[in-house]
């Protein structure tokens, strides 16, 4: 069966086209100096003209949670040559569309200026009800006649290729996703005039470089690449907010929170790639591009440290040293050492924050939220090691652990599995891979009177099957 037209598609690629948002936070760093540095890490050189992909940012002024994502769409090339026509569906609002489309090509012809705008409603029409592989025809149409009427890198194609884009990774067609971010890149660049467009499409383009590794985009001799273009889009677009908006923008965290994704993934990347260095004496630029991997590789932890200081220091100029949003930075900055086996410093850190948790208001309340209870390492989104928790009544895959006082899962057992009848060897692997995630997961541990302790019988619940 033809995928684009299979009206059922897994979990993963509902979760991946939500994952394509990007996450908004507000508050500025201090050691900008730092994470600026060019020589922390060499700007790699970004496939801007030649292969870049992105899509746009709608950015929402998320003053609490750095965490808290936005929904945006992507998109794709169309071609010049004539598109598959679109399936009948048999909805009233889809066929008012339709008949209008006809009509403005009656009249007005195939080229009609006012065609792009209704195909977009045509095609947003088609993706409310699930129709995403007629979508992705109607879509490109619609950017092939704007790129018509508009010019080839005109912006009234961004909408077009953004929702195209949005139906392919529903569809699960991560190739053709790639594909049409490069498109939309280009198209968000070459628009200069536009300094929030031209900041949105770095953004955009780093968090899919960052979506695009996860699922191996390209193959493995591509996935250190894409870490090392997530970070310099994300630099590229913190400069770019330094010059407009000045140092102390609260728009700044959006561009740290990126880099400070990039540093996690880039600080535990293990190269997937098959080749042996006998091959890469051969490809200079393969050779190149791993010398400059592990420059960012040496360099992560002391980078990833620059950018918690800086969020520290925004946080601390507009709430205060004593708020919570500065304390709960003080613990990510213990996270990323623990993470990282600098376990001293990760408890004084820790210990530190418990004591400035005391003198808030409510403070019993903060601190049995934030450090009362084991957490899985990194504690950030985007980069979270293990899928979501739901309820016990929800989950059909069930799992019990200790956590020790140095953050080790211990005693890892099975408690409640799919139904037998119903598993499928795609569920069992992922029951698998899912309890290897845990035995090497890293935990934050709980504290108790200011100290780690050991937690027993760690219940959690997952939604394998659904």
């Amino acid at each position: 069966m033809n995928a684009r037209r299979c009206p059922h598609y897994s979990n993963t690629a509902r979760l991946v086209g939500a994952a394509l948002l990007l996450i908004t936070t507000v508050a500025v760093p201090h050691s900008l100096a730092q994470v600026l540095d060019p020589n922390a890490a060499e700007v790699a050189s970004i496939a801007t003209e030649s292969d870049p992909n992105t899509p746009i940012i709608k950015t929402a002024a998320a003053e609490s949670d750095p965490n808290a994502p936005v929904i945006t769409s992507i998109t794709t090339e169309a071609g010049g040559a004539e598109l598959p026509e679109v399936v009948v569906v048999d909805s009233r609002e889809l066929r008012d569309y339709r008949d209008a489309i006809f009509a403005a090509e009656s009249s007005r012809g195939a080229y009609a200026t006012l065609l792009p705008e209704q195909l977009l409603s045509l095609g947003l029409a088609l993706q409310k009800d699930g129709h995403h592989a007629d979508a992705v025809d109607v879509f490109k149409r619609g950017a092939h006649l704007a790129r018509i009427n508009d010019g080839l890198y005109g912006v009234a194609q961004i909408r077009h290729l953004q929702n195209k884009i949005t139906s392919h990774l529903v569809l699960g067609e991560w190739e053709e996703a790639d594909k049409s971010q490069a498109r939309l890149f280009r198209v968000q660049r070459r628009n200069t005039g536009n300094e929030e467009i031209q900041i949105q499409a770095l953004l955009q383009q780093a968090l899919w470089q960052q979506q695009a590794y996860k699922l191996n985009i390209g193959g493995d001799e591509l996935s250190f690449g894409r870490l090392m273009s997530m970070w310099d889009l994300n630099r590229l677009a913190l400069t770019s907010i330094i010059e407009r908006e000045g140092d102390k923008s609260p728009q700044l965290l959006l561009p740290l929170y990126g880099m400070l994704r990039a540093q996690y993934l880039i600080s535990g990347h293990r190269d997937r790639s098959t080749k042996t260095s006998s091959d890469f004496k051969s490809e200079v630029g393969s050779r190149q591009a791993h010398h400059r991997f592990n420059s960012y590789f040496s360099k992560s932890y002391d980078m990833g440290s620059s950018i918690i200081r800086a969020i520290y220091d925004i946080q601390a100029s507009r709430h205060g040293e004593q708020s919570l949003p500065t304390i709960k930075t003080r613990i990510m900055l213990g996270d990323w050492m623990l993470w990282h086996g600098v376990r001293d410093p990760a408890m004084s850190t820790y210990v530190l924050a418990i004591g400035e948790l005391a003198e808030l208001d409510d403070a019993q309340l903060q601190a049995q939220s934030l450090l009362s209870v084991p957490a899985a390492l990194p504690d950030l989104d985007g980069v979270r090691p293990l899928p979501p928790e739901v309820s016990a009544e929800v989950g059909d895959f069930l799992v019990e652990f200790g956590v020790t006082r140095r953050g080790r899962v211990v005693d890892l057992v099975r408690l409640q599995e799919p139904d037998d009848e119903n598993t499928s060897a795609a569920v069992a692997t992922q029951t698998s891979r899912l309890m290897r995630a845990l035995r090497k997961t890293k935990f934050r541990p709980r504290f108790v009177d200011g100290e780690a302790a050991t937690t027993e019988k760690v219940v959690k619940a997952y939604a394998i099957a659904h």
